[in-house]
């Protein structure tokens, strides 16, 4: 039965009809809930219907029921792509590609994350107002009003509260087994999955408000509840637990400077330190510094960088990445359309990057 299902899903997603593939997924799912490739197949109906969060939790059951299913990587690693995780979508895709090293559609994600990921690194974002106070407090998971609304109560409750370095998530469910319980950390996108025998699943796949460090997050199995720790990739206010689409971007927090005044720090002198102006000397320093060699170049290319358009930052980086560092060009319409070539200076030899 869960076969037939199975192929009807797959007549569905031929045909276009991508509601009605998830449906017959999952109906097979529910008949044979240890089947890789059912999970696999929906997170692809979930892509077209540009459910990324949804089909990023099947790749991962997917993995967890069967770790050599290629597929199941490459449809995380669209997913993610699609999200912006790229640093975790282009991981699944490289173990992706060491199973499958001949399908092509591997290769060229994985250049795609690359650039994006050079682009997210030279991409110099300018601070918004940094004085903003952050208390660390509980604060609602239903503060957004995009949040998804259930009409079914959820079989766990849960609440956060933030630091500036971190968001602590707890999911009260008293009682569970560790060995019972996965936590798997993206940039942006966290999945806990609850799975007691006897019981239904409990999954909860939030996209999270901002992007986290997957290495310094960390979670624990309590007797009355699981306590997860995320550590924030940027010190900003998270105004909600979950992404809302169209939110406004926060402003980010000055670690040490926790509210509008500057610090008043004790003194013996009768004379008190002008803070401010010692402040803009040393960047003016900063910017009249004169550098040589790499530093210089350095320098001069973030300093272009910056004051760049998007169309100026695409050809910097594509021709960069590209070219293995010895080709930098401003023109997009000269190297958008075509792959650019590096060359070595005369007397040396050029070494391509892996990328």
């Amino acid at each position: 039965m869960a076969c037939e299902l199975a192929e009807k899903a797959k007549e569905a997603i031929i045909d276009d009809d991508f509601e009605l593939a998830v449906d017959l997924y999952s109906k097979a799912i529910k008949l044979d809930p240890t089947n890789a490739d059912y999970f696999a197949d929906r997170a692809q109906a979930y892509i077209k219907l540009n459910n990324f969060t949804e089909a990023v939790a099947d790749a991962n059951k997917a993995i967890e029921l069967a770790s050599s299913i290629a597929k199941a990587y490459l449809r995380k690693g669209t997913a993610c792509m699609k999200l912006e995780e790229y640093h975790t979508a282009k991981r699944a895709l490289e173990i992706g590609a060491s199973l499958a090293p001949d399908d092509s559609r591997f290769t060229k994600l994985i250049k795609e994350c690359d650039l994006h990921i050079a682009e997210e690194f030279y991409d110099q974002r300018k601070s918004l107002a940094p004085n903003v106070p952050l208390s660390a407090t509980p604060a609602s998971v239903g503060s957004c009003k995009n949040e998804t609304i259930s009409s079914e109560k959820p079989k766990y409750r849960h609440e956060y509260y933030q630091k500036p370095e971190e968001v602590v998530l707890t999911i009260f469910a008293k009682g569970i087994p560790a060995e019972n319980v996965t936590v798997d950390f993206g940039e942006q996108i966290l999945s806990v999955t609850i799975n007691v025998p006897g019981e239904d699943t409990y999954h909860f796949q939030p996209q999270l408000f901002g992007k986290i460090l997957p290495d310094r997050s960390k979670y624990q199995v309590l007797s009355t509840k699981i306590e997860i720790h995320l550590a924030k990739a940027e010190v900003i206010n998270w105004t909600s637990l979950e992404y809302c689409k169209g939110i406004i971007v926060p402003q980010k927090i000055n670690v040490s400077s926790v509210g509008s005044r500057r610090p008043s720090y004790p003194s013996s002198k009768s004379r008190a330190k002008d803070w401010d102006k010692l402040e803009a000397q040393v960047k003016s320093e900063e910017r009249d510094e004169k550098l040589d060699g790499d530093a210089a170049l350095n320098k001069l290319f973030r300093d272009i960088y910056q004051n760049a358009d998007d169309d100026m930052r695409r050809a910097m980086t594509k021709s960069f990445v590209e070219s293995s560092g010895t080709v930098l060009s401003t023109d997009w319409k000269e190297v958008g359309s075509k792959k650019v070539e590096g060359s070595a200076p005369e007397g040396m030899v050029m070494n391509k990057w892996e990328y």
